[in-house]
């Protein structure tokens, strides 16, 4: 489990494709202390497994079911991500419960900035849209966000500047794709809803 407060940023030094799944080594730098291999590790919001470790470089292996549903196929060499380890049992919650598990991808719309803040506008499929309220938590490339003015296909976020300069999304442009995960509780109040009210 992760909180959506990103920890540091960190360098793609290598991907590799093995048949259907890629092998990709991050450099991490003083994160990579206390971890080993068999850890959960938050890249981009994805949580994957540590495979190996080479001083401060951390090696991970995405799957196909990884590929379809995140953007860490779109990665390259010198590419930054946003990196977290899991949360500790006794730390603090600052941000949201986030599991890391990415419910899929969506497009930058468009980038403004307002003041020195800077809004992110994404468009996403409408099954995402739909788990989003106002004023709710959304993880973007991992980072614990702030819904603004949700609507059926898009949704809104507001970045300050520690935010931008802090993560990756400091980075991101117009037509970029972003890995999204909704707040695992509004999931879990969907399904039940849904089981109680079929069809309704």
């Amino acid at each position: 489990m992760f909180t959506g407060i990103i920890e540091g940023v960190g360098t793609i030094d290598a991907i590799e494709r093995q048949s259907e799944r890629i092998d990709l080594r991050v450099r991490v730098g003083v994160l990579a202390e206390g971890v080993s291999v068999g850890d959960s590790v938050a890249l981009n919001g994805c949580c994957l497994t540590v495979t190996a470790i080479a001083g401060q470089t951390l090696a991970f292996q995405a799957v196909p079911e990884t590929l379809a549903l995140t953007s860490i196929g779109d990665r390259k060499p010198g590419d930054h991500l946003n990196v977290e380890r899991a949360m500790r049992a006794d730390a603090r919650l600052d941000g949201h419960i986030v599991q890391g598990h990415v419910d899929g991808t969506g497009t930058v719309s468009s980038v403004s900035r307002q003041g020195e803040d800077v809004r992110i506008e994404v468009g996403c499929d409408e099954s995402f849209g739909d788990l989003l309220v106002p004023k709710g938590s959304v993880a973007l490339d991992g980072v614990s966000l702030t819904v603004v003015d949700p609507r059926p296909r898009s949704f809104a976020v507001a970045l300050i500047p520690h935010t931008l300069a802090a993560t990756t999304l400091g980075e991101r442009v117009e037509g970029d794709r972003v890995n999204l995960e909704a707040d695992v509780l509004g999931k879990y109040v969907r399904h039940y809803l849904e089981r109680i009210s079929p069809g309704g």
